[in-house]
């Protein structure tokens, strides 16, 4: 299945990037480039995959991405923030259309008090200013099934944020039945008057 193949997943995110004209960054942490290598892997990715940032020490992230200081030592690095500014600092760095974050703890190392080995946070930002987060709890399957499983979930997730913003049809249907019943409030009360002014035939005198 695409959805659980990282090269047909990829080959399926240029496909519709290419037809929608979008360009692509990632800012990788724990995967080390691994998302960027999965899409430029598929021959003729150039024209969507712009760049990459592997930032995985604090001071890259900072210098590279603008993560905020105050970020890194207010939540740590594997948090929802640093992946959301990890994100819209490659969107804005590259000037791309789509950028991707992951920051988390491949293990087998690395756990702290409320964050374990195989907690990844990532992030995905788009130039129209739609920004998805999403908190992965992996649990302790090994450092590579973690990142094996980071890249497709960020590939699922750039692939929902390129598909574009769902669409409002519903919302304009519901609106529409609602006119009929608005319009005809207006043409029972025109029938009320009417009737009430309609002449009164006068009694027969006896």
């Amino acid at each position: 299945m695409a959805g659980s193949d990282p090269r047909a997943l990829s080959r399926a995110l240029l496909d519709l990037c290419r037809g929608r004209k979008l360009t692509i960054a990632t800012a990788e942490s724990c995967t080390g480039g691994l998302v960027a290598a999965a899409l430029t892997d598929i021959p003729g990715s150039s024209d969507v995959i712009d760049r990459g940032f592997v930032t995985y020490s604090n001071d890259a992230k900072r210098v590279m991405l603008g993560v905020k200081a105050s970020t890194l030592e207010s939540f740590g690095a594997v948090s929802k923030e640093t992946a959301t500014q990890m994100a819209v600092g490659a969107l804005e760095k590259a000037g791309v259309d789509l950028a991707v974050s992951i920051t988390g703890i491949a293990g087998p190392g690395g756990a702290t008090p409320g964050k374990p080995v195989g907690l990844v946070h990532f992030a995905v930002a788009s130039r129209d200013g739609r920004i998805v987060r999403k908190e992965c709890r992996f649990g302790a399957i090994g450092r590579s099934q973690v990142r094996q499983r980071s890249v497709l979930e960020a590939l699922r997730m750039l692939m929902e944020l390129a598909r574009g913003p769902q669409p409002t049809a519903k919302k304009r249907e519901v609106a529409s039945l609602a006119q009929p019943r608005v319009a005809r409030s207006p043409r029972r009360t025109a029938v009320k008057r009417r009737l009430v002014k309609a002449p009164v035939k006068p009694k027969p005198e006896k």
